[in-house]
């Protein structure tokens, strides 16, 4: 891990910056948007952008690479993105904030696929999976840190905006003066829905159901918080509970997937962020059962992400692991579309109660399907399982690759020994 850490610290010092800003903007904007008297709908359309733009750059973003390099990209991108976010204060409309959260969305994804492939071209077989779980640490710390930033200054002002633009502006300085050579950029397709659905159903729903819950713990906490009536250092808190559960569970639920039945495995941890929703819906009242409700959904629900894609390892062939993974990627964002879009309009309908009351009805359908599942084929056996890859959601599709290709090379290992 050292070796790791001395070989890409520029690397990984300029992403956590970035996601110390990536981490603040959803929460400001949601805090922000009740300033502006924008409505819950107005606010579920902007927020729902994001993933919109993300979506579209995990398919456009590898392309553009490989056209004009990665240097290019990679500043255009970043200028863009400090940009967009002096935008947002200076322009109070609903339109411009939505049309301003594609961009970000698009540039966000476009720079995690730059940085990730560099990181992936400095690591070797030894440290590869030492590489990828240092740089989702790193990832997840700066979401939670950014969380504390949004008592740094009055949302209501233009300080915190000013704030992101420079920590993002900064964070570019030491990757872009210290990365070289740049790495070759080769993206595999990914495997074509019909053969994807064909070979793990559950993947599939399960990666659906679960762009849901991550884009509405994410993209619409902070709305909840301020329906909720939250103060701005309560709902920071409350934020950075859904990454510090995701940070804390990952492995021991990553330990459990290489020793059972990972259908089993899916079940109990989304049953378990259903009690979480449902402990939010009749406890939201008490901001310490929010506390808990929020770190029980977002420890859940995060591990589910790797654990779907192991779980679809299982089932394809060992050269359509990335392919596969590619594609559930795009699933989970079709799925993270919708769910600002649904919470909305329960907010608006019923209140804060509705923000709980939407994740526990993704995940207790995840649940039903998950046992529905095991009645209709046999499982595979531990020994016969591939290697569960620790990977968050908000990875672009070469950490997916990245963490593939540690799974490929592990199990290999394993069957040489």
């Amino acid at each position: 891990m050292l070796s790791v850490l001395l070989n890409s610290w520029a690397l990984l010092l300029g992403m956590l910056l970035l996601n110390l800003g990536n981490g603040l903007h959803g929460t400001l904007l949601g805090v922000r948007g009740e300033i502006e008297k924008f409505s819950t709908f107005e606010m579920s359309l902007i927020m729902s952008a994001y993933f919109v733009g993300f979506l579209a750059a995990s398919r456009l973003a590898p392309d553009l690479i490989r056209r004009v390099g990665h240097v290019r990209v990679f500043a255009a991108l970043g200028s863009l993105v400090s940009a967009v976010l002096i935008i947002f204060p200076l322009v109070a409309n609903p339109l411009v904030w939505i049309l301003g959260r594609i961009v970000l969305g698009f540039c966000f994804c476009g720079v995690y696929v730059t940085a990730e492939s560099w990181l992936n071209n400095a690591s070797t077989n030894e440290n590869r999976g030492q590489s990828i779980s240092l740089y989702m640490i790193i990832q997840t710390v700066g979401m939670v840190a950014g969380q504390g930033l949004l008592l740094v200054a009055d949302p209501a002002g233009y300080v915190l905006f000013i704030v992101l633009s420079i920590l993002v502006s900064i964070s570019f300085a030491p990757i872009l003066l210290s990365i070289s050579p740049t790495p070759a950029f080769e993206r595999t397709n990914p495997m074509s829905l019909k053969k994807l659905m064909h070979s793990s159903p559950l993947g599939c729903v399960g990666m659906f159901l679960l762009g849901g819950v991550f884009s509405t713990q994410f993209g619409m906490a902070a709305v909840f918080g301020v329906e909720a009536g939250l103060s701005n250092s309560q709902i920071s808190l409350f934020v950075a509970s859904f990454y510090i559960g995701g940070m804390l569970f990952q492995y021991p639920i990553g330990w459990f997937s290489d020793r059972m039945d990972r259908r089993v495995l899916i079940t109990l941890v989304s049953s378990t962020c259903g009690i979480g929703a449902v402990l939010g819906v009749f406890g939201w009242e008490s901001y310490h059962t929010l506390l808990i409700a929020a770190f029980l959904v977002g420890g859940m629900s995060n591990p589910l992400y790797s654990l779907l894609i192991a779980h679809t390892n299982d089932f394809v062939d060992f050269d359509d692991m990335v392919a596969a993974s590619s594609g559930l990627m795009f699933i989970l964002g079709i799925g993270a579309i919708s769910g600002p879009l649904i919470v909305g309009w329960v907010l608006r309908e019923f209140g804060p109660i509705g923000f709980f009351l939407v994740i526990s009805g993704f995940v207790a359908l995840l649940s039903c399907y998950a046992i529905y599942r095991m009645t209709q084929r046999a499982a595979v056996t531990v020994a016969e399982s591939g290697t569960y890859a620790p990977v968050t959601p908000t990875a672009s599709p070469v950490a997916l690759e990245f963490a593939q290709e540690y799974a490929k090379d592990f199990s290999s290992e394993e069957e040489k020994s």
